[in-house]
């Protein structure tokens, strides 16, 4: 049998991680729909989010993990992780009932700017400056979508007061983001999402008591979309932490763009929440710029060969 040269399994390793990426950035495409479905306050959405996912994560994340980890205990980074993504959920899920869900999902995602600036000053991940190209293009596209979407009949209790909320949000969502990266090296993925998303719960907890918001959904259908976040969490946020391992921090985050893309098309069929010529056309663009920053960062020596296989899964 012919051995696979470095390069075609650096790529290959590439090519699997992009593509878990993908498919995690539109399971989370879905999330803000089922906050929208839930018949709970937003808080309380996640709450549920988190805590109905434990039990599906908890199997795996005590299995033998990585080489190098050598305890199944919590690390600081990754409790630290679950305080900024409980910060991350109740940010946006408040922004998503007060705003549209276009809008409250591209100012989240504008994370991609905090995620390669830190990445860059930090961990020493800097980026080529077509990768930058492809990063503005990516911004821009997202930025079109939400102006275009101002044009529109306000959608949500108070669309300003959500938009703030919702760009807020990317912030939090970044320093997971980089959090995770970090932890990844010695810590499995379940690992990682098990504690983080244990320690959100609580969080999650303490914000529903204090704004004394509704709990318990009213229906099946409610708790039916209380468990499709849940799913949406494991499956999406789980993909999106395996990958994480695999590529640079700032590479990842501009592949999460798609996420205003899905939830964009979704709020237009579950909400009829209008998609004008312009948040096509900056649809097309975050894509188109997703594309060029994902073909500049491909790897192109032998050290980034190393990188690639070397990633634990």
């Amino acid at each position: 049998m012919t051995a696979i040269a470095p390069t075609d399994a650096a790529q290959r390793h590439r090519t699997v991680a992009i593509a878990a990426l993908l498919a995690g950035a539109c399971a989370i495409g879905f999330a803000p729909i089922f906050v929208r479905l839930t018949e709970t306050g937003p808080a309380a959405a996640g709450f549920w989010r988190l805590l109905l996912a434990l039990p599906m994560m908890a199997p795996f994340a005590f299995r033998a993990g990585p080489a190098g980890e050598t305890s199944k205990l919590p690390s600081v980074v990754m409790l630290l992780a679950g305080v900024f993504f409980a910060l991350d959920l109740a940010f946006w899920h408040y922004g998503i009932v007060m705003t549209s869900v276009a809008n409250a999902t591209v100012l989240a995602n504008l994370t991609p700017i905090v995620v390669t600036a830190v990445g860059w000053v930090f961990f020493k991940e800097r980026p080529a400056r077509l990768f930058l190209v492809g990063l503005a293009m990516g911004i821009a596209g997202a930025w079109t979508m939400t102006a275009a979407h101002a044009g529109h009949v306000a959608t949500g209790a108070n669309p300003m007061l959500g938009d703030l909320l919702s760009a807020a949000t990317c912030v939090w969502y970044a320093f997971y983001f980089l959090l995770v990266r970090r932890a990844r090296s010695t810590r499995s993925t379940m690992s990682i999402m098990f504690w983080s998303s244990a320690v959100g719960a609580v969080c999650m907890a303490g914000v529903m008591l204090a704004f004394g918001e509704p709990v318990i959904p009213r229906s099946l259908h409610g708790w039916g979309a209380c468990l499709g976040l849940a799913v949406v969490h494991v499956t999406g946020q789980g993909a999106i932490a395996w990958a994480l391992g695999r590529l640079p921090a700032a590479t990842a985050s501009v592949v999460v763009l798609i996420q205003p893309v899905v939830a964009a098309g979704l709020g237009w069929v579950m909400f009829h929440e209008a998609l004008g010529a312009w948040q096509g056309l900056g649809a097309v663009v975050v894509l188109g710029g997703v594309a060029l920053a994902q073909w500049a960062a491909r790897p192109k020596s032998s050290a980034d060969v190393a990188l690639a296989i070397g990633a634990d899964s």
